[in-house]
């Protein structure tokens, strides 16, 4: 079985089938973004606010680029997440943001937090998905827990060069403040609607690894994973055919002629089942309770997987792993409603305590394309460790399932967690187009892109996944 049909065969099924999948909970307002979506079916808000001058110019001229931007202590909506967007995803943001949040029900204000300016992780700009008009420069989304006021302040660089497309000294224009309230866990029902075409796709694409509406995916001993192979490739559930058709050439970084089959590795010459890693436990689109009303519908593949990116979210530490499914809701609203992407840019997320979550959706077992190291997006997959770790270490069990992770769909693509990866780099900033790039199979985001991502002891570690996860190969 290598492929499945998600449109008319899924939707002709809804009506007869219970699925778990779970009631959506009412929402106290709706996103500024997509007014049409009713309140039911948007579980959680995003408020969208223009930053203003701090200091000289009146708000009535317009800001001024090289001075200071923000927002006053200003009492809003309860949200959890923050972040700031600009018009232009090509410019950059070279400066220091910061803020503060009060905390629901609190009239003390929390100190001051840094945001992480940089917006490294994100769709190519050459990919449909890039040239759709829709991206927008962003920030790093910042979890800062449920709070209902904030002040924010965000100070240029002093202007001493020019890089790229904004001189040091100016801010982008456009800047805006995303205040993202991821909504609330959702609840079984007794009588679960039926569910959207979109939730029927995302849920079908994991299909038959775990049932319709499943809220995860079980893990698998090794000799039965090896049997995942069989789910890798895409078949019918190849429906972007722009995407398939004219990004699975050299431009994305997967040329046929170099690298064989979809499936292959160009380092190991093809897929030898002895070396898929056992399956992890994988939490489902649903068991996060993603709403797929929000992202584009259709998924996007590229030709294979043989590298795993892996990334922190630098959104910060202050959560706990019960907040993990709200946590990832919040970063893929911002990246859908406030950064213009077509869905969540990661293809895996794992929190503090070890738990694997499905990201962008099409099928854990396939090689969906991501938006997560500029220029590398395809041929490889992106893992974002939810969490800073600059200065904080990651957790062991974080770690350990990063080597889950890698050990069982590397192996997939038969690639070697403890090799190397030809890569053809799509453009970035330490490697120009059409370039060819011999990176680790387990890079992080900082071995593809100028960036201190995923952070200093997090990248430390990636050493200890890399031989764990070929050990559990059975390399």
């Amino acid at each position: 079985m290598r492929g499945i049909l998600v449109s008319t065969t899924v939707t002709a099924c809804a009506a007869a089938l219970t699925l778990p999948f779970l009631a959506a909970p009412s929402s106290a307002s709706q996103s500024t973004h997509d007014p049409g979506l009713t309140s039911r079916s948007v579980p959680g808000s995003t408020q969208s606010l223009p930053l203003v001058p701090l200091h000289g110019r009146s708000r009535t001229a317009g800001p001024e680029p090289t001075s200071e931007q923000g927002l006053p202590q200003l009492e809003v909506k309860p949200f959890s997440l923050v972040g700031i967007v600009w018009d232009d995803a090509a410019a950059e943001l070279r400066g220091h943001a910061q803020v503060r949040t009060r905390p629901v029900g609190s009239r003390d204000w929390a100190g001051w937090q840094e945001i992480s300016t940089h917006d490294d992780d994100r769709p190519d700009s050459d990919s449909a998905e890039g040239r759709a008009g829709r991206l927008r420069g962003s920030t790093a989304p910042l979890w800062v827990g449920a709070s209902d006021a904030i002040q924010v302040r965000v100070r240029p660089e002093a202007a001493t060069a020019t890089t790229g497309r904004t001189p040091a000294g100016a801010l982008p224009s456009g800047l805006r403040l995303e205040l993202v309230d991821p909504g609330a866990d959702r609840t079984r029902s007794a009588a679960p609607p039926v569910p959207s075409e979109n939730e029927l796709a995302a849920s079908a694409a994991n299909v038959p690894l775990a049932p319709l509406g499943a809220t995860e995916i079980p893990a698998l001993g090794k000799p039965e994973s090896e049997g995942d192979i069989e789910y890798t490739g895409t078949g019918e559930l190849q429906v972007d055919d722009e995407e398939s058709g004219g990004e699975q050439g050299g431009g994305d970084g997967y040329d046929p002629e170099d690298y064989g089959r979809p499936g292959s590795s160009v380092d190991d010459g093809g897929v030898d089942g002895r070396y898929v890693g056992p399956r992890p436990r994988i939490v489902t689109r649903a068991g996060w309770a993603a709403d797929e009303s929000l992202r584009e519908s259709g998924f996007a593949y590229t030709g294979t997987v043989r590298a795993a990116f892996v990334h922190h979210t630098a959104s910060g530490n202050r959560y706990s792993c019960s907040q993990s499914a709200s946590v990832i809701r919040g970063i893929y609203r911002y990246h859908v409603v406030s950064s213009g992407w077509r869905d969540l840019g990661y293809n895996f997320l794992i929190d503090k305590c070890g738990t694997i979550y499905e990201g962008r959706a099409g099928g854990v077992a396939r090689p969906v394309k991501g938006a997560h190291t500029l220029g590398f997006n395809s041929s490889s997959m992106g893992i974002a460790v939810l969490g800073t770790y600059g200065t904080t270490n990651p957790s062991t069990a974080a770690v350990d399932a990063v080597a889950d992770l890698t050990a069982w769909k590397l192996g997939l693509f038969g690639a070697n967690p403890a090799g190397t990866a030809s890569l053809v780099s799509g453009g970035g900033n330490l490697f120009k187009k059409g370039t060819k790039v011999k990176l680790k199979a387990i890079s992080g985001h900082r071995d593809g892109f100028a960036t201190e991502c995923p952070g200093a002891r997090l990248y430390g570690k990636l050493g200890t996944a890399r031989s764990v996860a070929a050990r559990l190969q059975g390399r």
